[in-house]
């Protein structure tokens, strides 16, 4: 079973920045998972911010382009996503998910709120 644990979620003021990070445990073979991370807003559906396959390959949102970065260490089976220039319409819990072919595990989830 394929565990993944977000951290480093928080409050931040606009404009400011945070790394989050998604450590996976049980994959065996963590190279081949797609990673992705997603967010969900108050009463709305979760949507993609961004993800990486195992090669490097990115694909992002229209929203975050610029502003995230994802990035992956596959020794470490973690999986980054590093935000600048926060705004207040980024507040939302982020999710971690890994994927590989009909396989899809989500983490718990960390929450971001970005006000002054």
């Amino acid at each position: 079973q394929v565990q993944l644990v977000e951290s480093g979620g928080g409050l931040v003021q606009p404009g400011g920045s945070l790394r989050l990070s998604c450590a996976t445990s049980g994959t065996i073979f963590f190279s081949l998972y797609t990673m992705g991370w997603y967010y969900q807003a108050p009463g709305k559906q979760r949507e993609l911010v961004e993800t990486i396959t195992g090669d490097g390959s990115t694909n992002y949102a229209d929203s975050v382009k610029g502003r995230f970065a994802i990035s992956r260490d596959n020794a470490k089976k973690t999986v980054y996503l590093q935000m600048n220039n926060l705004k207040p319409e980024d507040t939302a819990i982020y999710y971690c998910r890994a994927s590989r072919g009909e396989y899809a595990y989500w983490g718990q989830g960390t929450q971001i709120t970005v006000s002054s």
